[in-house]
């Protein structure tokens, strides 16, 4: 599910991505809730929350708003860069999770050992950048069929997939168009529903074990594109000895 294909994907792979990758997007951005009542993900009410910055004169939660913004996109530029400059590896993808997993690691670690009120603004500020470089990564991956993060365009999604559907029905389209519509559609609902139960996850696993937690996300983050990539030598590693024989 996290390697980079010349055939097309399929839908199978793409819920097995949005299984991980949207869970974890969703636990990390509860995560982020409870220990600083904040969402890092959620960019159209940040967006929203700026005009009420504005109209209270208040530039510091202006300037704290915009710098996450930037953050988030600053994170999706990174991984389509590292995209385009390694579009020749297959595990591309797994290793920008990894890089994230790494990088979610030493927040959580930074976390434990120094936690203070007074860095949760930096400390929302890089997870704003993960949570970009996360739904990034996915998208691309998936040809945008899953967006991690991004809940309100995968509703969009999932209703432009669900009226496809109902209207091949009562125009008794093409078997084979209503099939597309319906994977489609499970492939959205799946995303939205890895997210929304990655939220309450990440809520539950925070308030019992606090950063802790948040550490544990970071390793799983560090093992899942490990072994895609360890499989992906091997399986690479044995084609070419058995061309060789």
């Amino acid at each position: 599910m996290l390697i980079k294909k010349k055939k097309a994907r399929s839908h199978t792979e793409d819920r097995c991505l949005a299984l991980v990758l949207a869970t974890a997007a969703g636990i990390l951005n509860a995560m982020a809730l409870g220990a600083f009542g904040f969402l890092p993900s959620h960019m159209s009410g940040n967006a929203s929350q700026i005009s009420s910055e504005v109209a209270n004169s208040n530039t510091y939660g202006l300037l704290f708003l915009a710098a996450l913004l930037l953050a988030f996109v600053l994170g999706s530029t990174l991984a389509r860069v590292a995209v385009v400059v390694g579009q020749k590896l297959r595990t591309i993808f797994c290793l920008i999770l990894l890089a994230e997993g790494v990088a979610l690691t030493a927040v959580s670690v930074f976390e434990l050992l120094f936690y203070s009120a007074r860095f949760n603004e930096e400390v929302l500020i890089a997870l704003g950048f993960l949570m970009g470089v996360h739904n990034a990564t996915s998208t691309q991956l998936s040809n945008g069929r899953v967006r991690s993060t991004h809940v309100t365009g995968t509703l969009t999604d999932a209703g432009i997939a669900l009226g496809s559907f109902l209207s091949s029905l009562v125009a008794r389209g093409e078997a084979t168009d209503r099939r597309s519509c319906r994977k489609q559609l499970y492939t959205h609902l799946t995303t939205i529903f890895s997210f929304l139960t990655g939220c309450i996850v990440g809520l539950v696993l925070f308030n019992l074990f606090g950063f802790k937690a948040m550490l544990a996300l970071g390793a799983v983050l560090i093992i899942v594109p490990l072994s895609a990539i360890v499989i992906t030598v091997r399986t690479a590693s044995k084609w070419m000895d058995a061309r060789k024989a």
